[in-house]
C-alpha cells in the first residue's frame, strides 16, 4: 500500500497491521511514486521466495 505524505513523498506501508501497534509497518519512504512501486514489487518476490 503506497500512501503520499504531505512532503510530498511516498511511503510504502504493509498489507496487513502490525499487530503490536495496530497500525501498518513502515517499508520506507521514497521520492517518487515508480520508485516505491519498484520497491513494493521486490518486497512481494521476497516474500513468496
Amino acid at each position: 500500500m503506497i500512501r503520499k505524505l504531505k512532503s510530498g513523498e511516498y511511503r510504502l506501508y504493509s498489507r496487513k497491521t502490525d499487530p503490536k501497534t495496530g497500525k501498518r509497518r513502515n517499508l520506507g519512504t521514497f521520492a517518487s511514486r515508480a520508485a516505491a512501486e519498484k520497491h513494493e514489487r521486490e518486497v512481494q518476490y521476497f516474500k513468496r521466495h
